[in-house]
């Protein structure tokens, strides 16, 4: 039984839409640790002046 198509397993353009990576993002924002520091410096003052009355 000879077949003349390409066995799939053999064909790597086949598997091409898995390895395909899409543009590199740059690096992860630090906007959210700057925002969770400020509100925890403010909450943070703010317990230290409501103890201090």
């Amino acid at each position: 039984m000879s077949d003349n198509s390409v066995d799939p397993s053999g064909n790597t353009e086949a598997f091409r839409a898995f390895t395909r990576t899409g543009p590199d993002s740059g690096p992860p924002s630090k906007l959210p640790f700057v925002i969770g520091g400020a509100v925890a410096a403010v909450v943070l003052i703010a317990l230290v002046l409501w103890l201090a009355l």
